[in-house]
């Protein structure tokens, strides 16, 4: 996986990865096999969403994503795009956008 090599290369710190649920268990066993801290939530019906990457990243993780990703607030989006390493200009623009509609 890409996001693997990026994670040990340093370029990302955290990685969310949304698959299937019935490649999740392949999914786990990679990581696990490699040592990779990791965080499970559902993302639906069919797929599973798998964070993972730095330990202290998926702490904060814990406590920002409570609830599904589409009912976070612009703040808790802003921060989970940030700390998973979308273009920063970016997320200040989907920020405004998402401020300006609540």
């Amino acid at each position: 996986m890409n996001h693997i090599y990026e994670l040990h290369k340093g370029v990302r710190h955290m990685v969310l990865f949304t698959c299937n649920k019935r490649y999740c268990e392949q999914a786990i066993r990679r990581l696990e096999s490699q040592g990779i801290p990791y965080l499970l939530q559902p993302a639906g019906q069919q797929n599973q969403n798998i964070y993972f990457g730095r330990r202290e990243c998926l702490e904060a993780i814990r406590l920002i994503v409570t609830r599904p990703l589409n009912q976070l607030t612009p703040e808790e989006d802003f921060i989970l795009g940030a700390m998973l390493g979308y273009d920063i200009c970016a997320q200040c623009e989907r920020y405004c956008k998402r401020k300006i509609k609540n």
